[in-house]
């Protein structure tokens, strides 16, 4: 079974296939069952959130797919699509979609510039970053920190986790020395643990490497059973961007293949780490 986020793409790459199949353009779909040209596009995009079985049904007629299983399988994938994440719990804290696109990857490939990332952080540490991003109020500090814990053991400790490799750039660490050495401590200890488990998370540290692809900011990719969802998302301030076209995602790909090349050996950060805090 999908998760919601991946039935939702698999569904809108179908049902533009059975369109195009069908040899109709958007407009005419529209012209046909009275609906705006949008609606139609959002649904072949994955912008509607909760498609209509209704409406799937309905589009299917139209396309002259009459074979049982072909539909029923396209109507299942729709209900699928409809159902909510436990990402659902926190929407007063999660404003963007990128949580909601975690769900049913099986690989996570991180680069972080000034933060340590995400499923990477303490509580303490997801607070005090909370805190500097001017969310002042304790109880929504608090959710923000628990919605992000939450992530980490959806992902992390579930029996069949994430395959996750980070590469964190010093300047991170750097800053969060200079912020508060016995936050910067605790932070890089977890760190130096994780790194150390035998376990599926891999972390490697960039230092000293002069001009290198990642500059242009952090980015994560996310890689999915069906190599043809993967995605990537690269970071803004409130929310970031979307690109699933194979021309970016392979462009990304090759990004973090570089930053790999240019990190420190994974076998040698859990030292390093240490030696930070010796």
């Amino acid at each position: 079974m999908s998760s919601p986020p991946v039935a939702r793409r698999q569904l809108s790459a179908q049902m533009r296939a059975k369109r195009l199949s069908a040899g109709m353009t958007i407009e005419q779909v529209a012209d046909e069952l009275e609906w705006s040209s949008t609606k139609i596009s959002n649904l072949e995009t994955g912008r509607s959130k909760r498609p209509a079985v209704s409406d799937i049904r309905l589009l299917l007629d139209v396309y002259k797919v009459s074979d049982k299983r072909e539909r029923e399988t396209l109507l299942e994938l729709t209900r699928q699509s409809r159902k909510r994440g436990w990402w659902s719990q926190y929407d007063d804290v999660l404003t963007s979609d990128y949580t909601s696109l975690e769900a049913g990857v099986v690989g996570l490939r991180v680069f972080e510039l000034q933060y340590i990332p995400g499923l990477l952080q303490t509580p303490e540490y997801a607070a005090a970053i909370t805190h500097a991003t001017l969310i002042r109020e304790p109880a929504e500090v608090e959710r923000v920190v628990e919605a992000r814990m939450r992530r980490q053991a959806v992902l992390l400790d579930r029996p069949n986790p994430v395959d996750l490799w980070a590469i964190i750039d010093q300047h991170a660490l750097d800053l969060l020395k200079l912020s508060d050495r016995n936050l910067f401590r605790s932070q890089v200890s977890h760190l130096a643990d994780l790194a150390e488990a035998t376990n599926s998370i891999t972390i490697q540290i960039l230092s000293g490497a002069g001009l290198h692809p990642g500059m242009g900011g952090p980015f994560t990719i996310l890689k999915y059973e069906e190599p043809d969802l993967d995605a990537v998302f690269v970071e803004a301030d409130e929310d970031g961007l979307y690109l699933d076209k194979r021309p970016q995602v392979a462009r990304y790909r090759r990004i973090f293949d570089l930053l790999v090349s240019k990190s420190m050996d994974p076998d040698s950060v859990s030292a390093h780490l240490r030696s930070l805090i010796s």
